[in-house]
């Protein structure tokens, strides 16, 4: 007879699902077991749970579909909750599945108990215990379901007894999959929407991932408008590539050109973005805001035109209504001073005579210019994010994935596991910081052990260097951000995957071909700079008073090498360059 882990493997099966990515338990024998019975959903094994749901949230990412994760009672699943907070941040679709202790003994302070419905309420949008082997198969659609259709989180609550219970019956587990509504704004809407817009003299498109499969309608709104395109981090992939009017990014990681095309404008249309950062948004403009989710308009500034859809349907249904333009003043002006912009960024990002250490932005180019024209990237969250976004190039066949949103360190390791299982044959390159590859340093085995080809880029400049750069704006000298790094290298070698390790910028090239070209899973460690400065587009009075305090601290603590090296590699390096 089959169990009720039958029945939710049957519906993972029928949702399209081809793995779950976990760590066993005893709670959660009934479904391993299931799994192992039915070989057409595999399983994906981790040494640490947290790793399991990023690779969930990093499958979701890249194929857009859902993806499921596991973990056992208490201290197993729990380890799951970062990784779910990633995924729900970047509003992807997970299941996890959380096994409980014995139904009887909820409540009673059992070996291991904790209260997952309660735990994972933040970090979703589906949260259910099924106590009962009579909730399924309800209980499982509208889980599988909610996932998909609001493309977050789900988590099921499932004692482990209820797992193995034995159906008298087989009832079949539904089949969910994705639905594609058209939604837009109401015709009213858009009429005033098209007036608005008629009548501004300047405008700026601040563009972000929801502008996900509506590349030429941007392209199209934007040439109607005249209007320069900034995007967000996390609508580069969607946005940069070949788009006329693209003019960078704004933001912490962000240049100058996407902050002041966005200064300058008289009204800003912002499409599908959550960008966080008020104090980049400009005031005193009108701004119309496109988003498929109502509540989060607003949240950011003040808007004053409010319409509900996609950013495809609502472009489309915008495009006929705009008046033909015929100055580009606005237009031309920010893109002369994002292709200046770009020429001052790409000068940094050279061999620099061969001096060492090798300045991260110079590993950055390379990387992007040696990997392949389909590849998936992952950075991790802190300066690996910073080269990512300014010097990865997007061609509308390559994906930047990462922890945008939730900004977790670590991230890009596991992330980078669950895109490769799901595209065996596609390059996925990992560039990890070397506080976070340590953190998660663990799942370098899963790559071993589940033989997947990721490469793995180490950018090792011994510290938490963004953490660092943030003291100094504050005007503290940096405390408890040193790493004791061992050769990653090495490391990885002693694991049975291919490493190396670069210290010279004449290396670099190669030691990245050759990873590249492995079949398996590799792993370059390259020893970065560790005072490389990433200027953001404007720089505000108390940053200036903070590198300022800071600098006099440093000299009275006894640390004025530290401000030699810092000039060294930054102000010297610039004005040679």
């Amino acid at each position: 007879m089959p169990t009720i882990a039958d029945l939710i493997v049957e519906g993972l099966q029928n949702a399209g699902v081809s793995r779950v990515h976990g760590l066993p338990g005893d709670s959660l024998n009934g479904l391993t077991d299931a799994l192992r019975r039915n070989p057409s959903v595999a399983w994906e094994h981790y040494r640490h749970e947290e790793a399991a749901a990023f690779a969930a949230a990093g499958e979701a990412a890249t194929t857009g579909s859902l993806a499921v994760c596991a973990g056992s009672c208490g201290p197993g699943n729990l380890h799951l909750v970062n990784g779910l907070f990633e995924a729900q941040r970047s509003r992807v679709p997970v299941l996890a599945i959380a096994a409980h202790i014995p139904g009887s003994e909820i409540g009673t302070g059992y070996f291991q108990e904790t209260h997952p419905e309660e735990l994972f309420r933040e970090c979703s949008v589906f949260c259910e215990l099924a106590s009962s082997p009579d909730q399924f198969p309800h209980l499982l659609d509208i889980a599988l379901r909610t996932a998909v259709e609001r493309s977050g989180v789900s988590v099921l609550v499932v004692p482990g007894n209820v797992l193995l219970h034995r159906l008298d019956h087989t009832p079949k587990a539904a089949t969910v999959l994705p639905t594609a509504p058209v939604v837009r704004p109401s015709d009213p809407e858009i009429e005033r929407a098209a007036a608005a817009l008629n009548d501004a003299e300047r405008i700026t498109i601040l563009a972000g991932a929801g502008c996900a499969g509506a590349h030429d309608q941007l392209i199209a709104l934007a040439g109607a408008l005249q209007a320069p395109v900034v995007h967000t981090l996390r609508g580069k992939e969607y946005v940069e590539y070949d788009n006329p009017y693209d003019v960078g990014m704004t933001g912490l990681l962000g240049f100058t050109s996407g902050y002041r095309a966005m200064e300058k404008c008289d009204t800003l249309l912002m499409l599908g973005t959550d960008f966080p950062y008020r104090q980049f948004l400009p005031d005193h403009v009108t701004t119309v805001q496109v988003d498929l989710r109502g509540e989060q308009i607003g949240r950011r500034t003040r808007v004053d035109l409010a319409l509900v859809g996609t950013v495809r349907d609502t472009a489309e249904a915008l495009l006929p209504k705009l008046a033909p333009r015929t100055g580009s003043r606005h237009l031309d002006t920010m893109r002369d001073h994002y292709v200046s912009a770009r020429a001052a960024l790409d000068r940094l990002a050279v061999n620099d005579r061969n001096r060492t250490p090798i300045h991260p932005q110079y590993v950055a180019k390379v990387v992007d210019e040696l990997a392949s024209e389909d590849a998936v990237f992952i950075p991790d969250v802190g300066s690996p994010v910073i080269w990512a976004a300014r010097y990865l190039t997007m061609n509308g066949r390559r994906r930047l994935i990462g922890s945008f949103n939730h900004g977790s360190m670590a991230n890009a390791l596991p992330q980078a596991i669950g895109a490769q299982a799901a595209f065996p044959e596609r390059q996925v390159v990992a560039l990890s910081g070397d506080g976070g590859l340590a953190m998660m340093l663990g799942d370098l085995i899963t790559l071993k052990q589940q033989r997947h080809p990721v490469k793995v880029v180490v950018f090792n400049n011994g510290a938490l260097s963004f953490v660092e750069l943030e003291m100094k704006a504050e005007g503290l000298v940096s405390f408890g951000t040193d790493l004791d790094n061992p050769n990653f290298a090495d490391v990885a070698s002693a694991l049975g995957i291919h490493g190396s390790r670069v210290e010279h910028p004449a290396d670099l090239a190669e030691a990245l071909r050759t990873a590249f070209a492995h079949p398996g899973p590799a792993l370059v460690e390259v020893m970065t700079a560790r005072q490389e400065l990433s200027i953001p587009p404007t720089i505000k009075l108390e940053q200036v008073k903070g590198f300022a305090l800071y600098a006099a601290r440093a000299v009275l603590s006894g640390r004025g090498d530290e401000l030699l090296e810092l000039a060294h590699t930054n102000v010297v390096r610039r004005i040679s360059s």
